[in-house]
């Protein structure tokens, strides 16, 4: 009987498992959350539906097409119906959903880029310079964030960026303080320290070694940002604060609201509309966060 183990069996016994990197192992979890990729499915259609409206739909959405206050599915040239103009609301919500992404999507970067650049640096100094910072993130958070966006857009004019910045410039504090968080357990870690002991400088460390490894719930974060902004948007237009040359769904409603006693669809589709796209953004938020937060993910 031969007796010698067999060597062939025994190396491939003994080969470790093949490693998964972070971001294959995070899509494998976000893909399990069905929740999570109906919202992503939902988004995607949103967002195509926008830019066709914007690129390929070149109909006017100011354009009089119908008798006032058409109701929906009752005339071919508005099946959607008209509002109180006579305007096609089909047009109005092709038409409006670009610019009104357009501006969540930009003052998430806005909100992105002064909250991880005053965070980052309040986190990974500390001392007088985290101090001041805070102060300076406090507050801007105590500020009444709606009525100061009304401000700023009423001291400028009421353009589509300017709308994007004054949502940036009243949603970051959040972001600052998560960062600022993220930098602070980074910091002290065995790898931020073996860079700082070869002599890499503050800034290739900030940006290059704790950031990298920072993004994840700041990835979810922003991504709850633009949902935020959507609605701030949305407010601020039917204040009669957004630029009334470019259409958007906030700009369908707050035109539209006088009449919503005598038709209740000018009001009620671009609110869907707005319902539809914050739920997914926050679908995709959730699942993100559950996908780059391990603790999440037995939940």
């Amino acid at each position: 009987m031969n007796m010698m183990p067999n060597t062939r069996t025994s190396a491939v016994a003994k080969q470790p498992p093949e490693a998964i990197s972070p971001l294959k192992d995070a899509w494998i979890v976000y893909r399990r959350n069905k929740a999570a990729m109906l919202g992503t499915v939902l988004l995607a259609a949103i967002i195509a539906l926008a830019l066709f409206g914007t690129f390929l739909y070149q109909a006017d959405p100011y354009e009089i097409v119908s008798a006032p206050e058409t109701p929906p599915w009752t005339d071919s040239a508005a099946p959607l119906g008209t509002d109180y103009l006579g305007r096609d609301l089909g047009r109005g919500l092709l038409r409006g959903g670009g610019p009104t992404i357009a501006v969540g999507a930009a003052a998430a970067l806005i909100t992105l880029a002064i909250g991880i650049s005053l965070g980052g640096i309040a986190g990974y100094f500390g001392g007088w310079v985290d101090d001041l910072l805070m102060r300076v993130t406090e507050f801007f958070q105590v500020l009444p964030a709606l009525l100061f966006a009304m401000v700023v857009i009423t001291l400028f004019s009421p353009t589509t960026m300017t709308t994007a910045i004054a949502i940036g410039l009243v949603l970051w504090p959040q972001t600052a303080r998560l960062t600022r968080g993220e930098f602070l357990k980074i910091r002290e870690l065995e790898y931020v320290m073996a860079a700082r002991s070869i002599g890499a400088r503050d800034g290739r460390i900030m940006w290059r070694v704790i950031l990298p490894n920072a993004l994840p719930p700041l990835i979810v974060s922003a991504t709850l940002t633009v949902g935020v902004a959507i609605l701030f948007q949305a407010g601020l237009s039917f204040l009669g604060l957004g630029d009334p040359n470019i259409m958007s769904w906030g700009l369908m409603i707050g035109t539209n609201r006088q009449y919503i006693l005598d038709a209740w669809w000018p009001v009620t589709l671009p609110g869907v509309a707005i319902f539809l796209t914050v739920l997914a953004i926050s679908l995709v938020g959730d699942g993100l966060n559950d996908a780059f937060n391990p603790k999440l993910r037995g939940r």
